[in-house]
């Protein structure tokens, strides 16, 4: 069986990193095990159990006795695994890590879709209209079933399958439409007043975590970048976005991560080697104090002026490739303070398909910051009112316009960089303001 370690994105998040594919789940001389048949729940026990015995970050287990947790979970019958579940659910709040956590299999394979920038369904994305909460069709994803059927942006989605969609929640709407490659669903769908029945097949689509534009804001040229996780696929977009924008003669670049919960670790490890040539991207340090520093290793793809913006949703890979750009002062970090998430996951299938993220590791900045709890400080703060944050959300699209105040100061930011940089001047170290 196979273990993957993750980054996780924030509290109870789904956004997850994969730092290791290899090793193994239990130790196959476990005399419990061997005693135990395959689909007993107290072997599923036993086996996070295990897991949290043999990798998690506090050796003292929050000052918990461990072996005895294990008599604790074994010695009980249970009747049904919801029972075996909360037994172990209760045995892991003891370490008070809520990053910590058990997976049913519903949840462990959402978690393992999610962070595979994959999705099997027919490529719409869905909200409920404001006013009618009628669930209206944002946009359909490029390549992808609906698109090909010509679904567009603002059609209603009336029914899937024959069922009525009134009343029913954008989160169940798009458990309905998702499902297996290959299978069919038909959505009837009103557009200007019209019924449109869209027979669809559904296939494998690969999300898009980076999207990008170009704009002329005044003399400067902006390549305007705004990632939503750090997926398998966001290393390979975001270097298709910069060599894009920088054929198109941007003149620097705006990366925002606000509201990016985080993902793939190996994502914003090669995402920050983009940017940099040289200079240390994240160290993470395991319960024996052993550490691992990651390094860049000149392989950056573009030097022009880079922005970064940031919230307080900001977190996880977010924070390591923020840390890493600010340490190196190869960015300027524009916005609010980010969310502090500065512990490393790993996430194991257990052998009846349910799931368990670990603890295994604590990381700091470059320059040797620990941001848990605290984040990382913006070089300009730049809080945004409610009011602002209202319209900006409630409206997506203004998002990187001059109706975006962070984005405006992020643009007048680049426009002073490359003036320094035109008249030989090393810009300054920023402080906040």
């Amino acid at each position: 069986m196979i273990r993957k370690s993750f980054l996780p994105a924030s509290l109870l998040s789904t956004g997850l990193a994969i730092v290791a594919a290899t090793g193994t789940l239990i130790s196959p001389t476990s005399p419990v095990r061997a005693a135990w048949q395959q689909d007993s729940p107290k072997a599923v026990l036993d086996e996070a159990w295990q897991i949290v015995n043999r990798e998690y970050v506090d050796g003292s287990f929050n000052k918990n006795d461990w072996q005895a947790v294990r008599t604790s979970l074994i010695t009980p019958d249970y009747n049904t695994k919801e029972q075996a579940y909360g037994a172990l659910r209760k045995a892991l709040k003891l370490l008070e890590d809520p990053y910590t956590r058990f997976m049913d299999a519903k949840q462990f394979e959402s978690l393992t879709s999610q962070t595979s920038g994959d999705l099997e369904g027919v490529g719409i994305r869905l909200e409920a209209d404001a006013k009618t909460k009628v669930l209206t069709v944002v946009e359909p994803l490029p390549n992808s079933p609906a698109s090909r059927a010509d679904i567009r942006s603002n059609d209603k989605v009336l029914f899937i399958d024959g069922r009525t969609t009134k009343g029913m929640s954008v989160e169940d709407a798009s458990s309905l439409i998702r499902g297996k490659g290959g299978t069919p669903i038909t959505l009837k769908i009103e557009r200007d007043g019209n019924l449109i029945n869209f027979p669809l097949i559904r296939a494998k689509i690969e999300l898009q975590a980076v999207r990008y534009s170009v704009a002329q804001e005044g003399s400067t040229r902006v390549g305007f970048m705004r990632m939503s996780e750090f997926s398998s696929h966001a290393a390979d977009q975001m270097r298709q976005a910069i060599k894009v924008l920088q054929n198109d003669k941007v003149d620097g670049f705006v990366l925002d991560l606000r509201g990016n919960p985080g993902g793939l670790l190996q994502s914003s490890i090669e995402i920050s080697r983009m940017w940099m040539d040289e200079g240390g991207i994240v160290k993470t340090v395991n319960r024996k104090g052993g550490s691992e520093e990651l390094l860049a290793n000149r392989t950056a793809i573009s030097n022009l002026p880079l922005v970064v913006l940031v919230d307080k949703n900001s977190a996880s890979s977010s924070e390591i490739l923020t840390g890493a750009l600010k340490d190196n002062k190869r960015a300027t970090i524009i916005g609010t303070q980010t969310f502090g998430k500065a512990l490393v996951q790993s996430v194991h299938p257990l052998s009846d398909g349910s799931g368990l993220a670990v603890t295994i590791a604590h990381y700091y900045t470059p320059n040797g910051t620990d941001i848990s709890h605290k984040g990382i400080e913006p070089d300009i703060s730049l809080p945004l009112t409610r009011e602002q944050l209202e319209k900006l959300y409630g409206n997506p699209r203004l998002l990187g316009t001059l109706d975006d105040p962070q984005y405006v100061r992020a643009v007048s930011t680049i426009t002073k960089l490359i003036s320094q940089r035109n008249l030989g001047q090393k810009p300054p170290t920023m402080s906040n303001q």
